[in-house]
This record gives structure tokens, sequence and C-alpha cells, in this order.
């Protein structure tokens, strides 16, 4: 038997290594070439090879996808010029190359800030890149399990993605804890509180939300996995966001508001959802949460 490989503490190259075929991944802006942001330096910050993200092709299985990684270790994962520029290249070649699907693996905390208003048009770029190739038939699903997690315009972008994959020690959302208690003061929230942080943004909140599809454990093989049968649900189907889903996305946010924007902790929502031993949901593990969120997940 394998040992399992944390997919947490994988820097993004050995996720790309482990995630997909052996020797499979071919880079389509080498590290030689060393493309680096040029703000960064006229900053005299620093600088890397790759400005944060590898991006190129692979097989994962039988099937040729294209994927991008982002290595958190470097300024969080952030967004810069270049950075956002080698997403979007990747997601227009997708779309001229006519593969069946990008494979994105997220970890960022949002827009660089070193870069302001750069920063921002890229992401911007990369949302409308990502719709783009969905419209086009390019299935687009992101995986988010790394320690930054997937916050900002990274957060937007997740949720624009065909399938998101999470494990339980992912989070997602639009602002992070830092960021709110900043602007709204500890009452609203306490950054420092991690079991709260972890509950409101981790896997498990947003799986229950209806805001990933799957949720895996911490295991490269797992997201290797949930990755495959996501592509395969999503191969010869209709990839383009449409008015209809737009609406009944629309419903689920209006029904998850109604229902539960007066509720303060997660714990509560989870009560509210009648989900049994709710102040224990956080020490299940995966395919026990599976279990006992089957018939109280929103919208699905």
């Amino acid at each position: 038997m394998s040992r399992a490989v944390s997919y947490q503490e994988a820097t993004a190259r050995e996720r790309l290594q482990h995630l997909f075929n052996a020797g499979s991944f071919e880079e389509f802006i080498p590290p030689y070439e060393r493309v680096t942001s040029p703000h960064l330096a006229q900053l005299n910050a620093p600088v890397a090879f790759d400005d944060g993200v590898a991006i190129g092709r692979a097989l994962l299985g039988d099937v040729p996808v294209y994927v991008a990684a982002q290595e958190g270790a470097f300024m969080g994962g952030a967004v810069g010029e270049v950075h956002g520029a080698k997403l979007v290249g990747l997601l227009r070649k997708a779309v001229a190359d006519k593969v069946a699907a990008v494979v994105l693996l997220v970890e960022s905390g949002g827009v660089r800030l070193h870069e302001a208003n750069a920063g921002l048009i890229a992401v911007s770029e990369v949302m409308r890149a990502l719709l783009d190739a969905r419209d086009a038939g390019v299935a687009v699903v992101v995986l988010v399990g790394g320690a930054n997690g997937a916050f900002g315009g990274m957060g937007i972008v997740t949720r624009c993605a065909n399938v998101v994959v999470m494990s339980e020690e992912a989070r997602l959302a639009m602002s992070g804890p830092e960021v709110i208690e900043t602007a709204n003061g500890v009452e609203e929230f306490d950054s420092r509180d991690r079991a709260l942080v972890w509950r409101t943004t981790g896997g498990k909140h947003r799986y229950l939300l209806g805001d990933c599809q799957r949720i895996v454990a911490d295991d490269v093989a797992a997201f290797r996995a949930a990755a495959q049968d996501a592509v395969a649900a999503l191969a010869g189907g209709a990839t383009g966001l449409t008015l209809e889903a737009l609406e009944a996305e629309q419903k689920m946010l209006e029904d998850r508001l109604n229902s539960f924007g007066a509720l303060h902790d997660p714990i509560d929502i989870w009560s509210a959802m009648r989900m049994a031993d709710a102040e224990n949901i956080p020490m299940l593990d995966v395919d026990s949460f599976i279990a006992a969120a089957a018939t109280h997940r929103k919208g699905v």
C-alpha cells in the first residue's frame, strides 16, 4: 500500500507530480525562462522564477488536461499581473486546443497588494477567461486543500468553476478572517479563534452549504480520484453557465440567507439544518461526515 501524501503539506510542484500521471506534466513556461513580476523588482521585493504559479499540460488517468498550480509559499499564492496572465493564457490555450478540462490547484489569499490595480485587473481577466472556457465546452475543476485556502478574487474564481473539490483542512471565502476583523472589529469575527475560522471557512461548512461539490481527506490520492471523477462526469456534457443555473444559484443563496442569516456560528447553522450532534461535526472523519451530511446539504 502506498504511503498517503498530504495535499496540504505538499508544494505546488509536488502536487503536480503526485496528482497526475508520473512524468506527464509538461510546463508551458519552464523555470529557466524566469518570467517574473516587473512590479516586485521595482519595489525591491522578492521575486519567484515562476511568479508563484506553474502552468502546463498533464495526463489525469487517460485524459489529457491543462493544469495550473499556485504556490502558497510565495506571497501566499497572491495574484499579480504575470501570475494572472499565466492563468489567463492557460485557459485561453485550453479553448484553442479544445482540451476536455482544466484543473486548477488553487491556493491563494487573493490579489497581490504589492501590484494593486494590476493584480485586480489580472483576477478579473482570470474570471472572464474561466467563464469563456466553460462556454467553449472546457470543463473547469478546482482543487482547494492548501494551507492558505482560496480567498479574495481567487475565492470568486473558485466558485466560478464547474466543480470544486475541498478537504476539511481547506478554506474558502471572499474575505479572510483578519480582513473581516480589521474592517468590522473582533466582535464581528475573532480571527484568533482558529476553531471558529475553520468552522466558518473550512471544507465541511462549505460542503454543507453547497459551495463545493466534493470533500475529501487531506491526501493527494483522494484529490486525484475526485478530480478524475469530476472530469469524467463532465465529459461531453454542457459546461457553460446557463441562465437556469444562475437562477438556481441565486435561489440557493436567498434561501441560505433567509434560513441562516441571523446565525453567527456554523454550529448554529448545522443545528438549524437538523444535523445530528452538530457540535461534534468537526471531529468526524470525512467518510462519517459525508454520510451524516447526505440528507442535509444545501444546493443539491
